[in-house]
């Protein structure tokens, strides 16, 4: 089949590779726009090496949009990893309408953070979504689904990279054919079970030690590798990453408060908690590059007792 992509970053290019590898024509692809003193996208650097018409329109709500995917003549529009809005005066242009992926399981978890919002919220399952864009946010009918079980101590890194990614870039080459082939017809989504969360940044990521151990472990590992969850050390901003969560078994396992240092050593940093205490492996001090945590405790001095969260009440 001929198909226009819009997407970006390793994403796109892996579903720009996909669609190629299948035998199937990329006749123009749709990326976002350079940003100042940003790295190269690499979907944008894949078109130029295969010499495929690249885009890079500020909006796609204008003409011009409109005007290029026109004039391209596809069968179908796909859409990996999209910020830029498409309005379906733009998506309705290809002959059999445009899929887009989600990574979430549609209608819960609408919105941009949609990896991040399942783990920090303690589910034990996400999945991805291909579905029929419209104009609303992630609101438009199924075409399909994919299912996938959130460990325990996974991140959400390892959730995405691990599994949505690969099942994404399956699931658009799976439901292409279901369109185009089979004439598939897609189905609504029920909005009495919709949810919504926005972005998952720097502020949605401070740790507030007062909460329970399990909110606390799940929002560390839902924010891992990014933004990376973070607290107040010495009054600057310490990002925790790779952890675990340790039950504590004595009072003895409690060397003060919440967010003091109950271990520092080569091993980890575990930091009390309510319910159990958690360990770290690996942090990021201020703009500095993430370090082991052995590292990171000789270098500050650390030691059983410091005080490693700022355990005052966030609002």
């Amino acid at each position: 089949m001929r198909i226009a992509l819009i997407g970006q970053q390793q994403f796109g290019k892996a579903v720009l590779e996909a669609f190629r590898a299948r035998g199937d024509t990329v006749a123009g692809v749709f990326c976002a726009p350079d940003k100042p003193g940003a790295a190269v996208d690499p979907l944008k650097s894949a078109c130029q090496l295969l010499g495929i018409p690249l885009y890079q329109l500020p909006s796609l709500r204008t003409p011009e949009a409109r005007r290029c995917l026109q004039d391209l003549g596809v069968d179908l529009g796909v859409m990996a990893y999209v910020l830029q809005f498409a309005p379906e005066t733009f998506t309705s242009i290809p002959a059999h309408g445009t899929i887009q992926y989600h990574p979430s399981l549609l209608p819960r978890h609408r919105g941009p953070s949609s990896v991040n919002w399942p783990v920090i919220l303690g589910e034990s399952e996400t999945g991805l979504t291909i579905f029929r864009p419209n104009d609303g946010l992630d609101e438009g009918p199924v075409v399909l689904q994919k299912r996938t079980r959130i460990g325990p101590e996974e991140t959400s890194g390892q959730v995405y990279f691990g599994r949505l990614f690969p099942m994404g870039v399956e699931a658009l080459l799976e439901a292409s054919l279901m369109i185009v082939r089979d004439g598939a017809v897609a189905a609504a989504q029920d909005p009495s079970f919709a949810s919504y969360e926005g972005w998952c940044r720097t502020e949605e990521a401070r740790i507030n030690w007062h909460h329970h151990a399990d909110r606390v472990f799940d929002l560390i590992r839902g924010c891992d590798p990014a933004p990376g969850a973070w607290t107040l050390f010495r009054g600057r901003r310490l990002q925790l990453f790779d952890a675990k969560k340790i039950p504590v078994r004595a009072f003895a396992d409690i060397a003060g408060g919440v967010g003091t240092v109950s271990r520092a050593d080569d091993n980890g940093l575990v930091i009390a908690g309510h319910g159990a205490n958690i360990e770290i492996k690996r942090v990021r001090y201020e703009a500095g590059p993430k370090q082991s945590v052995g590292e990171f405790c000789r270098q500050h001095g650390i030691v059983v007792g410091s005080a490693i969260g700022d355990a005052s009440p966030t609002p």
